[in-house]
């Protein structure tokens, strides 16, 4: 999500039309914890295209016949889920960075040794290609 999908732009009334409810579904939202618009200066609501899609998404989780309280687990897991995955990420990116800087610094140490490994009380054969 972009810091453009962040920006408030729209009044209650815009935003209430662009998720398809009523503007007093929104304040409902926001009373139960579903929802926190920006707000102006004067205190007046102001909605982000981010908040407009946590309402579509509010609006499908109701769909299937969820509660208000259901809705806010799911979202919330969501959410965590979705943190995770970026934890993830970064924690690869590290891992393919330590891993590669170990790599380069391994190669630059190695000293070639060929040798032939015998058992003890074995004699080598006349046979072996190396020796």
């Amino acid at each position: 999500m972009t810091n453009d999908d962040r920006r408030a732009l729209y009044v209650i009334s815009v935003a209430a039309e662009l998720a398809g409810m009523h503007p007093q579904t929104l304040r409902i939202y926001e009373r139960r914890g579903l929802l926190t618009p920006a707000r102006t200066t004067g205190g007046n609501r102001r909605y982000s295209d981010a908040d407009i899609a946590r309402l579509l998404r509010i609006t499908e989780l109701a769909a299937t016949g969820m509660n208000l309280e259901g809705i806010r687990h799911v979202m919330t897991l969501e959410a965590e889920v979705v943190r995770l995955r970026s934890e993830v990420e970064q924690l690869r990116q590290g891992l393919m960075h330590a891993i590669t800087e170990i790599e380069s610094r391994s190669r630059s140490n190695l000293v070639p040794l060929r040798q032939a490994i015998a058992r003890f009380g074995e004699r080598p054969s006349i046979f072996d290609p190396d020796r």
